[in-house]
């Protein structure tokens, strides 16, 4: 019997740093970003779906699509953004469903879903278990400043377009507290597996 974990944080929480903890100990992962990467590639049915709501223009030369154009569409239009959403959404799904699945048949002990916004897509279904990566507020601003070059201004507006880390612990079952140092964070994850028979 597989466990299936939904791993979730914020926007600079470590997801990135505990998803690759999991990898290097074998564990598979299956991420949702490189997923929704995969289901827009072109001759995807939500490639087409896209393409057939938004028109040629946020593609490239070379027929695929222009991520800053149409990341720019949406970003200032709800109703675009949407839409979008609900042609790529249940694309990624279905793959990550698809993936766990073999896993599963290949007799994994455990299948990670890396999912950012697992929470506020109502997505915990897909899991049996949820994983938060936490941090407190100043560090999440101080490694979003420093990771990605922001402002503060710039780095505050990402953390408050997602739902506070804070309100995120509520939903899941085991939180690591990544205010620390990685030796910490593995030693919790470590822990948490071998709790959960892993």
């Amino acid at each position: 019997m597989s466990l299936t974990i939904g791993l979730t944080g914020g926007i600079a929480s470590g997801k990135s740093t505990v998803s690759k903890m999991l990898t290097d100990m074998g564990i598979p992962v299956i991420d949702a970003d490189i997923e929704a990467r995969l289901a827009v590639e072109k001759g995807e049915a939500a490639y087409n779906d896209i393409v057939r709501y938004f028109g040629d223009e946020i593609l490239n030369q070379d027929g695929n699509i222009n991520r800053e154009k149409l990341g720019s569409i949406v970003f200032r239009d709800e109703e675009k953004r949407k839409a979008l959403n609900s042609f790529v959404h249940p694309a990624v799904r279905k793959r990550m469903l698809s993936k766990a699945e073999k896993a599963k048949q290949n007799g994994e002990i455990a299948i990670v879903l890396d999912i950012p916004l697992l929470i506020e897509g109502n997505l915990q279904y897909m899991a049996d278990k949820i994983l938060l990566v936490y941090v407190n507020e100043e560090t999440q601003l101080q490694r979003l400043m420093e990771r990605n070059q922001y402002s503060e201004e710039e780095a505050l507006a990402r953390i408050k377009s997602q739902m506070p880390i804070g309100e995120k612990v509520q939903h899941a079952d085991k939180v690591i507290d990544n205010n620390g140092t990685i030796a910490e964070t593995k030693q919790q994850l470590e822990e948490i597996l071998a709790q959960w028979g892993i």
